[in-house]
């Protein structure tokens, strides 16, 4: 299995922070946020190469982060704005593209922490044979309706998903960690193509995807934080300890 983490973003709401520094590698409890998810990765041993896709304008400083780091290429999608930005699904379709990658792929946000490791999503969505989504449960309906929400059927069968619903129709979350199988990977050009698939949310294509496929949903262990202003960074980083 290989990796793409989705860094091609500008989080425009951590300005002025963030505003010539990529927000995947802000410092949290020691070391850069990407740091955390690949230390992680590298302790279970499943995952054979990763690939940082993101900006122009930020390309050169991954690639130095990258330096230090095994088996990891950066891919600079050329976009140079907020506003001329691909999104993350032709993001994703950019980099399978680009590196040729026709695998099994884990797929996630580059901005994310977790207090639990990602070796048990990994391990799930091998023994389904599928592509598998991460959930959470979500009791208040403001979160809801600024995240991807599930609906979901008998032995964790993701049978719909919504991204930013206005009426959701469960409290299971879906954030940005995927398994896709390379079968499935192989329908990105489809998706974007056939008109039905957005392109800015990473969870367009799960959504598109699990119409038309079999797509299972692993109930996350944890917590997961995301750093969306910069209250909430300062707050993590005085209580995040990893795990």
């Amino acid at each position: 299995m290989k990796c793409l983490i989705l860094a091609a973003g500008y989080a425009t709401r951590l300005y002025p922070l963030t505003e010539n520094f990529p927000k995947p590698l802000l410092e949290v409890a020691g070391k850069p946020i990407l740091d955390w998810l690949i230390d992680d990765l590298e302790r279970d041993g499943r995952i054979e190469e990763y690939y940082v896709v993101t900006n122009h304008k930020f390309a050169g400083i991954f690639e130095k982060w990258a330096s230090s780091h095994r088996a990891v290429t950066i891919v600079d999608d050329g976009t140079e704005s907020n506003e001329t930005r691909l999104g993350a699904v032709r993001d994703i379709r950019f980099t399978i593209d680009r590196c040729g990658i026709d695998d099994d792929l884990l797929v996630m946000a580059g901005d994310n922490l977790l207090d639990f490791s990602l070796s048990g999503f990994v391990r799930y969505a091998e023994g389904k044979g599928a592509s598998c989504v991460m959930r959470y449960f979500e009791p208040e309906a403001a979160r809801l309706r600024r995240s991807g929400v599930a609906e979901l059927g008998p032995g964790d069968r993701l049978l719909s998903m919504a991204e930013k619903p206005e009426n959701p129709a469960s409290h299971w979350c879906v954030p940005a960690f995927y398994c896709f199988t390379a079968a499935d990977l192989r329908l990105v050009r489809t998706a974007i193509d056939d008109g039905g698939c957005g392109t800015d949310a990473p969870g367009s294509f799960i959504a598109w995807l699990c119409r038309r496929t079999l797509v299972f949903a692993w109930e996350m262990p944890g917590h997961r934080y995301d750093i969306g202003t910069l209250a909430g960074y300062e707050q993590i980083r005085r209580t995040y300890k990893g795990f």
